[in-house]
């Protein structure tokens, strides 16, 4: 569509792309908090990769792509997805998920996965419409 935002994997911060990342954390969560300096270790990180949607220049999406290879095959976990509450519902997330899963087909991931809160109903009919499926399963966590 000619509405769709442009997806890009951000390569460098810029000051202007810095808080609008922050200004999209801090619709992430409660608990997530913006830090240059751990930003730019991202985008430096060889498995990980920040892609980000633009209109008009300005960031109005971001989600984070992890990959790494394991014994059984290539995996990725998509993590930290957000799009800007002045443009929900425009298909913004849409379009982030499918620039994701084209990576993940290109690259012959053998899965991508992603978790969510089962409260964030919207949002699992978004993952379940671009082809995610539900697994049973249990999702584990250790917090040092």
């Amino acid at each position: 569509m000619a509405d769709d935002p442009d997806v890009e994997t951000l390569l460098a911060l810029t000051d202007s792309d810095g808080s609008m990342l922050k200004r999209l954390l801090s619709q992430l969560s409660a608990s997530a908090t913006y830090d240059r300096a751990r930003i730019e270790l991202m985008l430096s990180h060889d498995a990980t990769e920040l892609l980000v949607a633009r209109r008009n220049g300005q960031i109005v999406g971001m989600a984070t792509l992890v990959s790494f290879p394991l014994p059984t095959g290539l995996r990725g976990f998509v993590e930290d997805v957000v799009t800007d509450e002045s443009v929900r519902g425009q298909g913004i997330g849409r379009v982030l998920l499918t620039a994701m899963i084209d990576i993940a087909v290109a690259r012959g991931f053998r899965s991508l996965e992603l978790t969510s809160r089962p409260s964030r109903e919207s949002a699992l009919r978004l993952y379940e419409s671009v082809g995610f499926v539900r697994r049973d399963t249990n999702v584990l966590r250790f917090t040092p």
